[in-house]
């Protein structure tokens, strides 16, 4: 198949040396990242362009609006089972990963499936549901890619206790302010199978360190 990339070392780029070309160039970007953004990353970038070129210069549309349809169906379908493979994918590999990683040493598995390490102690009383609490934290997905870090932000991040997932919410209610752990959080008690925008997958297990820094309220 035609990738964006491959139609674009294969043409002769033109000079861009007018504002109507740099206009179009940057232009024709922008519609590339709003194509990649709705995955339809995959369009044959000749057609496109022909299309557009045909739309502005009002030429007769080379493609009926019943052949249009059925081939926004079958790419839809094709992706559709592209991503189902793709989350019994995860949630095999996610499986696996936690049933190994029960058994080494220090790791505790509540009865949820959430498996965590205590890497510091802490001090007093766990939150409830009901408080607010500030933690540093770094998320990670199995293969070490970080998706979110209020670490690498430099800022701590403050919210309730009941307002995150429910992995999350378990892990905080067993820590003590002060204390860091790693924990592990199994799909069905993080985003499932739907996922989280476009870094979490579906099915996919979260790794996390966490710092309960306070209890606020």
């Amino acid at each position: 198949m035609t990738t964006m990339s491959s139609f674009a070392a294969a043409q002769d780029a033109p000079a861009l040396d007018t504002n109507e070309a740099k206009a179009g160039y940057e232009i024709g970007r922008r519609i590339g990242a709003n194509l990649q953004q709705q995955g339809l990353g995959m369009l044959d970038p000749q057609a496109l362009a022909l299309g557009i070129a045909d739309f502005l210069t009002d030429a007769e549309p080379r493609v009926s609006d019943a052949d249009f349809q059925a081939a926004m169906q079958a790419i839809q379908a094709a992706q559709a089972a592209e991503a189902a493979e793709q989350a019994e994918a995860a949630l095999a590999a996610g499986r696996a990963f936690l049933e190994e990683n029960k058994g080494k040493d220090g790791v505790t598995t509540t009865d949820s499936g959430l498996q965590y390490t205590v890497t510091k102690a802490g001090e007093g009383a766990s939150p409830t549901a009901a408080q607010t609490v500030t933690v540093h934290y770094t998320g990670r997905l199995l293969d070490g890619t970080v998706f979110d870090s209020s670490v690498q932000r430099g800022q701590p991040a403050s919210f309730p206790v009941g307002g995150v997932i429910k992995g999350w919410q378990e892990a905080l209610q067993l820590m003590a302010p002060g204390a860091v752990w790693e924990v592990w959080i199994p799909s069905e008690i993080a985003y499932g199978a739907r996922g989280a925008g476009g870094d979490i997958g579906p099915n996919e297990v979260l790794n996390f360190t966490i710092e309960l820094i306070s209890i606020d309220g």
